[in-house]
């Protein structure tokens, strides 16, 4: 078929979350190593003792071993975050498509609805591509009925829209997990840093002031990344689960018009 042979170079972003995970999570462990443990934040050039005033990598150093988990969470949301936008860009194309399609098929102008397609590339392109190749097929056709012929339209948007929408949801599901996972990972930070403050304050004769800082600033910080990672990753699923219907309310718009069209258009 000649719909097959149209390369619509759809993308695909990336498969492996689990790759950029572990590539975040190297990065994190670096960082927090040798930069946020670097001695020159901290007094006496010791990072075992406390952070030089306002010295905030010296501080976030201070969270503890959490911190790096945290920071690989929050580093794996903005990474997908980018391959989304991308790939959702992407996926959407360029210019006032779905109208000039919808005003080609008001004109019972396949041809150039076929033909806008190719130019505009993308998911949205290649399901009403497919779409109109049925349509041409059907119109070709003299054995059916009308309504199966409608049916069989219907049923290749449909098949057409589930085979582009797991590229388009493709990693979304890792973070949302992120979402709670972010927050569940910060608040262990937290009950951690809570532990060794209680510790300290359970120091026979006076409380070690030092112990007890450092649980503090662990409980606060880790409670923070938390926070930040769970929020970063809800703005982040629900802005691109909202392009993504947006995507499809325009797939089904057209999909709407080419059936009607046809409806329209032909008697048998």
């Amino acid at each position: 078929m000649e719909a097959k042979a149209v390369n619509f170079k759809t993308a695909k972003g990336i498969k492996s979350a689990f790759l950029v995970i572990v590539c975040c999570f190297i990065l994190a462990v670096c960082v927090f190593h040798f930069v946020l443990g670097d001695p020159a934040n901290f007094m006496n050039n010791d990072p075992n003792n406390h952070p030089l005033p306002g010295n905030f990598k010296g501080t976030i150093y201070k969270g503890g071993v959490i911190v790096p988990v945290l920071q690989t969470l929050f580093l794996t949301v903005i990474v997908l975050s980018i391959e989304r936008a991308f790939a959702i860009t992407k996926a959407k194309g360029k210019g006032k498509f779905v109208k000039n399609v919808k005003e080609a098929l008001d004109k019972n102008d396949t041809a150039k609805a076929r033909e806008l397609c190719v130019k505009q590339k993308g998911c949205v392109a290649s399901v009403v591509y497919s779409t109109l190749t049925k349509y041409e097929e059907m119109e070709k056709d003299t054995t059916l009925a009308k309504e199966q012929k409608l049916m069989n339209i219907q049923k290749e948007l449909d098949e057409a829209t589930a085979l582009e929408m797991p590229s388009l949801q493709q990693n979304l599901v890792v973070i949302a997990t992120m979402t709670t996972l972010g927050t569940l990972i910060g608040l262990l930070g937290t009950v951690i840093g809570m532990i060794k403050s209680f510790a300290a304050l359970a120091t026979a004769g006076s409380p070690d002031s030092v112990a007890l800082s450092a649980g503090i600033s662990e409980a606060l910080i880790n409670t923070a990344f938390g926070i930040a990672t769970g929020a970063l990753a809800v703005i982040s699923y629900n802005f691109f689960t909202s392009k993504i219907d947006k995507l499809t309310y325009s797939i089904d718009e057209v999909g709407f018009t080419i059936v009607q069209t046809y409806a329209a258009t032909h008697k048998a």
